[in-house]
């Protein structure tokens, strides 16, 4: 008996739990900068072979056919601008680009998640002022005390911006206005979550500019542009590449001046990825929707198992009720993600027993790839975090960070209770 029109319509959405996501991913075009709906699927621009795979052109200069006019400005992975220098543009980073720009609006791509970073940061002048969460990546943090403050004469205030009475006493003050808001949500590494429309409203309240670092999310899984924030950065190395094999970093922004801006520091400043990082991260995009759920559903069983471990004192996942911040993250998220965080009995020595023991989980920084990582962030990750800010953080030497991959849960849950066991027995002992 054939399907009624309901029961096939409950089939098809049952097939596709990504919602047509992974459609965007693959085929589309850049909405901001594109080609007014002429050659949309990315796989098929710049490409007269046919072939399915866009090709890598290694490329660093490319022939004019008259003095100063670039070549293929039909193409529109150039952008309208052709082709006359790698640095300035490539046909295999435009073709990424685009892709990214399915997810995050229009993107630049730049060498790392930290050039990335600083190319938000040449937005600013000497005098301005950022207001970043207080619990922030340490890369980040260490590049706003170290480097944008001393160096270029911007000051930096390291708020929790859930504190509203604080950020209430802060925007009062007219000496105190800030230009930037830098925001990370879920941060890291406690993973606790802001409301992004609430910061989005304080910031254009005071005619400044907001950047969410949606790393930890991915473009799967939140969308900080669609709640008002200005600017989204992502670490690339992370969830969009997702095979711990290239280094790189994007910033997406829906604002024409800003992408301009971030054009040219683009070009300015030259950290621009290779053409074959760009051909790699094109790929690990094509499969974003797919690896985040797959990893999703193991980090929500293994943060249930972890609360109800006798080694573990304290979890912190968004998608557990007792996260403080659940309902904003169940709000403004499509999903909880793949990122936990605990705290394990004992000391510093029990948690080096845990890293040490396993087996699955590689002991290693970074995050975000097919293969399950833990670190102690306090020691590794956050180590340049100075020891009082981690303190009020809560980053101690019993914090442990986990990125879930795509493993077997079973085993990644067995590997988990082995260390954890281990812990225990020593402080019996």
């Amino acid at each position: 008996m054939p399907l009624t029109e309901d029961e096939l319509q409950s089939a098809i959405n049952s097939a596709d739990p990504h919602h047509g996501v992974g459609t965007t991913f693959l085929h589309i075009h850049n909405p901001l900068n594109g080609d007014n709906g002429k050659n949309n699927n990315v796989n098929d621009t710049s490409n007269h072979t046919g072939g399915v795979v866009p090709a890598i052109s290694m490329a660093t200069t490319f022939r004019q056919s008259t003095p100063g006019e670039a070549s293929a400005k039909d193409d529109p992975n150039s952008f309208g601008l052709g082709f006359e220098y790698s640095r300035t543009g490539n046909p295999t980073r435009g073709v990424f680009e685009r892709a990214v720009a399915a997810a995050e609006k229009a993107n630049v791509a730049f060498s790392s998640g930290s050039a990335a970073t600083s190319a938000v940061i040449h937005l600013l002048s000497p005098k301005d002022k950022v207001f970043c969460i207080d619990d922030v990546y340490g890369g980040t943090q260490r590049y706003f005390r170290k480097i944008v403050n001393p160096r270029m004469g911007i000051d930096i205030d390291f708020l929790d911006f859930n504190d509203e009475v604080l950020m209430k006493n802060k925007l009062q003050d007219d000496e105190c206005k800030p230009k930037l808001f830098w925001l990370e949500t879920p941060t890291n590494p406690t993973l606790k979550v802001t409301d992004i429309r609430k910061v989005a409203v304080m910031a254009k309240t005071n005619n400044a500019l907001l950047a969410v670092d949606n790393t930890f999310c991915s473009p799967y899984f939140q969308n900080p542009l669609d709640h008002g924030a200005d600017i989204v950065v992502h670490s690339v190395t992370k969830y969009i590449n997702g095979h711990s094999d290239v280094v790189m970093g994007v910033v997406c922004t829906n604002d024409e001046e800003i992408y301009k801006s971030l054009r040219f520091t683009q070009n300015g400043v030259g950290a621009v990825p290779s053409p074959f990082d760009c051909y790699l991260a094109h790929r690990g995009l094509k499969t974003l929707h797919v690896r985040m759920e797959a990893a999703a559903r193991n980090a929500n069983v293994i943060a249930l198992f972890l609360e109800n471990h006798p080694g573990v004192i304290k979890v912190l996942y968004p998608g557990l009720k007792s996260h403080p911040q659940h309902d904003i993250a169940k709000a403004q998220q499509h999903g909880f993600g793949a990122m936990i965080t605990f705290y394990c009995v004992g000391g510093k020595p029990q948690s080096a027993i845990v890293l040490e023991k396993l087996r699955v989980f590689a002991l290693a920084e970074s995050l975000g790839a097919v293969e399950s990582l833990a670190e102690c962030p306090s020691l590794m990750t956050h180590a340049s975090v100075p020891d009082e800010q981690r303190a009020l953080l809560g980053i101690d030497d019993t914090l442990i960070r986990l990125s879930v991959g795509i493993e077997s849960c079973s085993d990644l849950i067995k590997d988990l209770d082995l260390a954890l066991n281990a812990a225990i027995a020593s402080l019996e002992n």
